[in-house]
């Protein structure tokens, strides 16, 4: 299938969550525009380097525009819901100022789930995470939150940096991206506590 990407570093979507974006460049309110004509569907993926037209990373996530605010200067702001992730096949060549590629969808089966022990060594490794950081977390709510909610939640928003959150998005399982992700709570919160800064997204 045919997909209008918008590449964006350190911003990563899942299926079934929410991003919100704030559009302004022209090519992009281009896309935006473009897209409400047609299916409402923007593709998120990482590019691997801040040069422009640089190469994409394989894998990202299809998202559907779920509320959209048109600002009468042109610029959109957007609330974009992940509809599944995808792999390119190749980019294509189009005449549009937005860039295009040829893709597949991935199914991801949405009702997996997490052993008690892979949850509850999550939820205390993102205790102590949090706590070394300085984040204020509602814990009530994080233990109501159903696993997939939980994984991908934390995985979309944790500060890692462009690589550890396209790492994230790449592995196919629940029980996978879990067991990456507390790995990668842990080489943070250590490379944090070694060298005195925040963990920042590259």
């Amino acid at each position: 299938m045919r997909l209008s990407i918008f590449p964006l570093a350190g911003a990563v979507l899942y299926p079934g969550l929410q991003l919100p974006l704030h559009i302004f460049e022209p090519r992009y309110r281009a896309m935006v525009s473009d897209s409400l004509a047609r299916d409402r569907r923007i593709a998120m993926i990482q590019p691997q380097s801040a040069d422009p037209g640089a190469p994409l990373f394989t894998i990202g996530c299809v998202g559907k525009i779920a509320d959209v605010e048109a600002m009468e200067d042109g610029r959109y702001n957007l609330m974009l819901e992940g509809v599944a992730r995808f792999r390119v096949i190749r980019e294509l060549e189009v005449t549009t100022p937005f860039r295009q590629v040829e893709a597949e969808l991935l199914t991801d089966d949405m009702n997996e789930a997490l052993s008690a022990v892979e949850r509850a060594s999550f939820e205390r490794e993102s205790r102590k995470f949090a706590d070394a950081q300085g984040y204020a977390v509602d814990w009530d709510s994080v233990g109501r939150l159903d696993d997939m909610s939980l994984i991908n939640g934390v995985s979309q928003i944790a500060p890692f940096d462009a690589a550890a959150k396209q790492a994230l998005l790449e592995v196919n399982t629940l029980g996978e991206r879990c067991e990456l992700l507390v790995q990668l709570m842990q080489f943070f919160g250590k490379r944090d506590s070694d060298d005195g800064g925040r963990v920042t997204l590259q």
